[in-house]
């Protein structure tokens, strides 16, 4: 049995997001007159919190401030986060997030060979369209069947809800699909929502612990034909009849 779909994160994952997502809150937090600024090790720290707002809300209740204060700054963290969203979209649009290597051809394969693709991600529809739009046609889904954004489920990864909520969308069951991954939240929520898991780690995510991975890649780009080296490895790790990655049946 082959796969049926494969179901990507997208920051790390899909793109090299991290960086414009870094520089975009900074940009917002000057637009907002706040004196705050995320150097790269203040962000990785900051992205064990997944989701922007959580994010931003996770860092006002760090900041040694009276209760009043902290309460004013939280309650304008949708109005940060959604002037953050703007600088994000138009650095996309600019073309400063790259696909990761070996992504576009993985993605290829996978079409060719009738695999359904689809998105389970923690960002906003608002980031995802943004990316889609300038990789793949303004107003498109790209090759993308299901598209599930953090903001239609109510916990956000380490948590499954987005996976099971992109399963069902899919009629798919957890054991005939896989998951690809760049950090340790999303492995967590993908292998609690019954999936075969691939990590790909980021620059942001190198040093987590990805023990827990099926199949852990440095790059889709070490790979001379990504699809049928994911399927044998899914085949192998679930006992079914593989193909080699020459093709053939063994």
């Amino acid at each position: 049995m082959r796969i049926k779909a494969i179901i990507f994160d997208v920051d790390g994952t899909l793109a090299d997001t991290e960086e414009a997502h870094r520089q975009a809150f900074n940009a917002a937090f000057a637009d907002h007159r706040l004196d705050w600024h995320w150097s790269r090790p203040d962000y990785a720290r900051w992205l064990a919190v997944t989701g922007g707002k959580e994010r931003l809300a996770a860092f006002v209740d760090s900041l040694p401030l009276p209760s009043g204060e902290r309460a004013a700054l939280k309650a304008r963290v949708p109005a940060i986060h959604r002037t953050k969203s703007d600088h994000y979209a138009r650095l996309v649009r600019a073309g400063g997030v790259p696909l990761r290597a070996g992504i576009e051809r993985l993605l290829n394969e996978a079409a060719s060979a009738g695999v359904t693709l689809a998105i389970a991600s923690t960002t906003t529809r608002e980031n995802i369209d943004a990316l889609l739009g300038a990789h793949f046609g303004e107003d498109a889904a790209g090759p993308f069947s299901v598209i599930g954004a953090g903001d239609a489920v109510p916990q956000k990864k380490p948590a499954p809800d987005i996976y099971r909520l992109v399963l069902r969308e899919l009629g798919e069951s957890a054991a005939d699909c896989v998951a690809v991954e760049d950090s340790s939240q999303g492995l967590a929520a993908a292998k609690r929502a019954g999936l075969f898991t691939v990590i790909t780690p980021s620059d942001w995510t190198l040093g987590e612990d990805f023990s827990g991975a099926d199949l852990l890649l440095s790059s889709w780009d070490s790979c001379d034909r990504p699809l049928l080296e994911l399927e044998y490895a899914f085949a192998t790790k679930l006992g079914r009849r593989p193909r080699s990655a020459a093709g053939r049946e063994r």
